[in-house]
């Protein structure tokens, strides 16, 4: 097969499977190398995006899905009769930033960073495939771990965790403090 029908038979995978194709079945199923199928699959995601179009392809990890630009969000809901998401709540927010940036964590562990029982927003979480059991620690009582999913990545609009914004250093902190102090004693002058 030659590059542009390979690059159209890869296109056509990622669209009739509607959810995130990882990058070995496209390479098993085209009969080409894994790393071909990358190169092959990039070239889309950046085709789509210089196209300006309703639609685009996207990377999660290793994995490739098409979806509809966020900008055409309120259209396709209005056809389809959705609900829009309600937004996390503060509790849940924290919680998942803190298997975002640890994971994979146990219920305790968030529990003990947070100081409060996290078990509801955990549910939550999970109901909303924002995060999902990634197995069991081996120690007294086989305690869940928690990770986020590629649904988490997608809601977030990033290919992988390593896009995250870093977390601020102590420095930072104790600079953001001081800076709140201040324009507090000034505000009461």
């Amino acid at each position: 097969m030659e590059e542009r029908e390979l690059k159209n038979a890869a296109e056509a995978i990622i669209f009739a499977c509607g959810t995130p194709v990882e990058s070995d079945r496209i390479a098993q199923a085209l009969g080409i190398k894994r790393q071909q199928a990358v190169s092959i699959c990039d070239n889309l995601v950046k085709e789509y995006s210089e196209a300006k179009r309703g639609i685009r392809v996207i990377k999660l990890n290793e994995s490739y899905q098409m979806c509809t630009v966020e900008t055409y969000a309120e259209y396709i809901r209005e056809v389809m009769d959705l609900r829009r998401n309600t937004p996390l709540s503060q509790a849940a927010s924290e919680v998942l930033a803190v298997i975002a940036y640890n994971q994979p964590v146990t219920k305790a562990f968030i529990e003990q960073v947070r100081g409060v029982d996290c078990s509801g927003v955990v549910s939550s979480l999970v109901a909303r495939q924002l995060i999902e059991e990634k197995g069991r620690l081996e120690l007294p009582g086989r305690p869940l771990v928690y990770g986020t999913t590629e649904h988490f990545l997608r809601c977030f609009n990033i290919s992988s965790l390593d896009e995250l914004p870093p977390l601020p250093t102590e420095d930072e902190e104790n600079k953001d403090e001081n800076s709140q102090e201040n324009n507090q004693s000034g505000d009461e002058k």
